[in-house]
């Protein structure tokens, strides 16, 4: 019997995956990953689905490693005007890189998550896939994972939707049946980005000055790490007609604003890729998605040296530094990077 171990957040999508898991046969182990202070009522809610399920558990203590490699790049990243998106990070750093290594230690052949996506094989190559819930898909986060880790990850909840998965839970009488679904970024309590940087930080970050695309003085800004590409709402300036962050320029601690008709582009630029499925040819077509709830859109893409160009066949809105653009072959997960 091959063992797997899931990872259990203490969250009702992991619980019902560790359920699906064992009902296919799979002789699995739960464990959960510590990943802040404050975070011991998910492990105690995971305990709970272990012995439920009867399987043995693990807490794993990883909040040293969570602080040095997502949320201090986390913070990194907005200081050098960049939005960074820490789940994709964490996903390859955490949940598929030290918790995959205590799989191995535990002697497991496979990991398990309640991740909504899928992963099958084709003509002998493992992909990663676009999960059947569409509403729920979570492909986008996962494209950094190694591509020679597919082989060994299950995603039972490829098929189901919310309100199954809630259902399941239920009838076997999980106590996260109705817990509410976490966050994006779990270490953001309040939604506040720039009030958590200064806290981790113990800075100030000082005002500077909103230009417009001119470079004309517009007013005065609060620290530049308060705004993201495309922001209307709290810029704190009053201009007569809706302006946006349209480019941040830490240099010179400027954000420059905009119109919304001046924050569509139809090329970008990204570096750190990952592929998932290696590109045949130097520059093909596809699709390509530039945050999460951004529809997919088509695209050519350029593979040059380090870099990958992407140009779209119509401009799209408010490409940000520091969000990943993931490319997609129907519901194929190509591979992803980093925008520059």
């Amino acid at each position: 019997m091959a063992r797997a171990l899931i990872a259990l957040s203490g969250g009702v999508d992991s619980s019902v995956a560790a359920y699906l898991a064992k009902e296919a046969g799979y002789d699995i182990i739960g464990a959960t990953i510590l990943l802040k202070d404050g975070g011991k009522s998910s492990v105690e809610d995971a305990k709970s689905i272990a012995k439920k399920l009867g399987i043995p558990f693990y807490a794993f203590d990883m909040r040293e490693q969570f602080r040095n490699e997502i949320i201090n790049d986390f913070v990194l990243s907005y200081e050098n005007g960049l939005t960074p998106n820490p789940c994709v990070l964490c996903n390859k750093k955490m949940k598929f890189g030290y918790l995959f290594e205590k799989a191995k230690e535990l002697g497991c052949d496979y990991i398990v998550t309640g991740h909504y996506a899928k992963i099958v094989e084709e003509n002998g190559e493992f992909c990663l896939k676009k999960s059947e819930n569409s509403a729920k898909d979570q492909s986008y986060f996962l494209y950094s994972i190694g591509r020679g880790m597919l082989p060994k990850i299950l995603f039972p909840l490829e098929s189901y939707d919310k309100a199954q998965i809630r259902s399941i839970a239920a009838n076997l009488g999980f106590a996260t049946a109705e817990k509410k679904d976490s966050q994006d970024i779990c270490f953001i309590e309040n939604g506040d980005y720039a009030a958590v940087i200064e806290g981790l930080t113990g800075k100030e970050y000082e005002k500077g000055n909103f230009v417009d695309i001119n470079g004309k003085i517009l007013g005065s800004h609060n620290g530049i790490i308060r705004y993201t590409i495309g922001q209307r709402k709290g810029l704190g300036i009053a201009l007569g007609k809706p302006m946006f962050v349209g480019k941040k320029d830490v240099i010179n601690n400027t954000v420059m604003l905009c119109e919304d008709s001046e924050l569509y582009s139809d090329n970008l630029k990204a570096n750190k890729f990952n592929w998932l499925s290696e590109p045949k040819e130097k520059s093909f077509s596809c699709k390509a998605r530039i945050r999460y709830r951004h529809v997919e859109q088509p695209a050519i893409v350029t593979v040059e040296g380090d870099e990958v160009s992407i140009k779209f066949s119509e401009p799209q809105r408010a490409i940000t530094p520091g969000q990943s653009v993931v490319l997609y072959d129907g519901d194929k997960v190509l591979g992803g990077g980093i925008i520059l």
